[in-house]
């Protein structure tokens, strides 16, 4: 067998510790790839806690915006400052409020209660209560 130039001064228990280590840094690789997918399998169905907020917030500030914009320009082309920003801001916050309601709707819909919940009294426990 022919060794080359790096192994000439090393020992037999050298190289075993060199391949030792060579094979557990593979193996921590491998894990840290099936971690990175299955992190990436969970987190793509369900959206985190910070996302499902940032599109609540934006929902809701889009459309105060854009009533409040809206109430602006029919106030410039009109002149009948400040009721239309006042009455289409007023009218942006209530769709806002509906967004919110909708999409919280949605997510809740989407994402089931978990294991053990409590959903409030059963029917039969409101028929004894009645009775």
């Amino acid at each position: 067998m022919t060794s080359s130039p790096d192994d000439q001064g090393r020992s037999e228990s050298a190289r075993g510790v060199t391949h030792d280590l060579a094979s557990r840094i593979a193996s921590a690789k491998r894990e840290r790839d099936r971690e990175d997918n299955r992190s990436a399998r969970d987190a793509s169905p369900e959206m985190s806690g910070m996302a499902r907020g940032m599109r609540i917030g934006t929902e809701f500030i889009a459309a105060v915006l854009v009533g409040a914009g809206l109430g602006y320009l029919i106030d410039l082309g009109l002149g009948t400052s400040p009721w239309g920003l006042l009455i289409l801001l007023l009218m942006g916050f209530a769709a806002g409020i509906l967004n919110v309601i909708r999409v919280v709707a949605e997510m809740n819909a989407a994402s089931p209660a978990p294991k053990g919940a409590d959903h409030g009294p059963e029917v039969e426990d409101e028929e004894r209560s009645e009775n």
